[in-house]
């Protein structure tokens, strides 16, 4: 998987330095709206200006856990996020952990079943047209097992930071010890690709605090975090779980299984807050394309195009955005953000078999777990 990445067009050497001489104060604070606008909780943002002030590309890391289908939050928000990145100048590099993932005994800890999972995922990602300059994927084992003497004295050291407590915790719930052990390679990682930014989910909270204790008791370089917001699950849940398929929309549904989603998602009307439709309106469709349409009869108040998320929450607080209205257009903007990623997956050969290799092992494809198809053709209230 690793040099699967076209670095682009991104300078180096003295022309980087020239642009960064260059760079005006009005367009390092693009730089930064650009990243603090995906992210939740950003430690800190003072650093984050030094950092884009004197570094025209600073390294972004992210990383996922290769464990069966992609979810959209996986899939479409990562792209999102990819794309801000190089806009900001950044070199995205992205860690796909198969280490972490057989560590958690996904897939059963089948290592070669893990490892088509993650060239799946990167699959995925060109055909949802994830901007590819500057932005690199990475293997886990394969890095580990080229740099094994770079990697694994980060990894005894970030151990030493890991608190005891956190073992007994695991003994008292009868827990491998890999569950201890695994953040500490995760947060290994980090300084093993030398990120200055840290880009993961708010979930990641552990592997952040052990990032930044390491650095600041062994003075390596600190990485910034940003954290951005998670999915909810369309059931209403804080988290969207991948292990629910009534509940997340995969990036290999097809169009009547999400429609079918959509349609039975929760959506209470007048309350926007813990409102998952409102969510994906918000953090997936008005970044993708800068607005949401909405197709509605005359007397219920006729077509409207929101340019905001703040106009969309006003009208959906006072009631003149009803459920029946949102759920119809966030079907149609979801088919067609993913269509794409059908006719990729439907249209060549190896890409469709990987996608049919990833369904096979996950238990996510188990009918037991789908919601219950509805004959009726009116339109769900919440």
């Amino acid at each position: 998987m690793a040099g699967d990445a076209d670095s682009g067009g991104l300078p180096g050497g003295e022309a980087a330095a020239e642009m960064a001489m260059a760079m005006g104060g009005g367009e390092e604070e693009e730089r930064v709206a650009t990243l603090l606008g995906m992210a939740e909780e950003c430690y800190t943002e003072d650093e984050l200006r030094l950092l884009l002030r004197g570094n025209p590309h600073p390294v972004c890391y992210d990383s996922f856990q290769p464990c069966g289908r992609m979810t959209i939050a996986q899939g479409v928000l990562k792209a999102i996020h990819v794309r801000k990145m190089v806009e900001a100048g950044c070199r995205a590099k992205i860690w796909i952990d198969d280490w972490s993932a057989f560590l958690s005994n996904n897939l059963g800890g089948d290592m070669e079943k893990i490892q088509t999972v993650g060239r799946y995922m990167i699959e995925v990602w060109k055909s949802i047209g994830m901007n590819h300059d500057g932005v690199e994927f990475l293997c886990s084992s394969a890095a580990i097992k080229s740099r094994a003497d770079e990697y694994w004295p980060h990894v005894m050291g970030i151990s030493t930071h890991h608190k005891i407590g956190v073992v007994r915790e695991l003994r008292e719930c009868k827990k491998p010890t890999a569950q201890f052990f695994n953040p500490c390679m995760q947060c290994a990682g980090i300084f093993f690709l030398e990120a200055d930014i840290c880009q993961m989910g708010m979930d990641q909270h552990e592997v952040n605090k052990l990032a930044t204790t390491y650095s600041n008791n062994r003075q390596e370089k600190k990485p910034i975090i940003l954290s951005h917001h998670l999915l909810p699950g369309l059931k209403g849940q804080n988290k969207m779980s991948a292990s629910d398929p009534a509940s997340a929309i995969f990036m290999d549904d097809d169009k009547a299984e999400i429609d079918l989603k959509i349609k039975q998602a929760f959506c209470p009307p007048k309350i926007v807050k813990g409102n998952p439709c409102i969510e994906y309106i918000k953090y997936v469709i008005f970044p993708w394309f800068s607005k949401f349409e909405v197709v509605r009869k005359a007397k219920n108040g006729g077509n409207k195009t929101f340019m905001s998320v703040e106009e969309l929450v006003m009208d959906y607080e006072s009631g003149s955005l009803h459920p029946a209205d949102v759920k119809p257009a966030l079907k149609e903007a979801i088919n067609q953000i993913l269509k794409p990623v059908r006719e990729h997956f439907e249209n060549k050969k190896e890409a469709k078999f990987l996608r049919d290799t990833v369904k096979g092992y996950s238990e996510v494809n188990s009918e037991e777990g789908l919601p219950k198809k509805d004959d009726s053709e009116e339109e769900a209230k919440c």
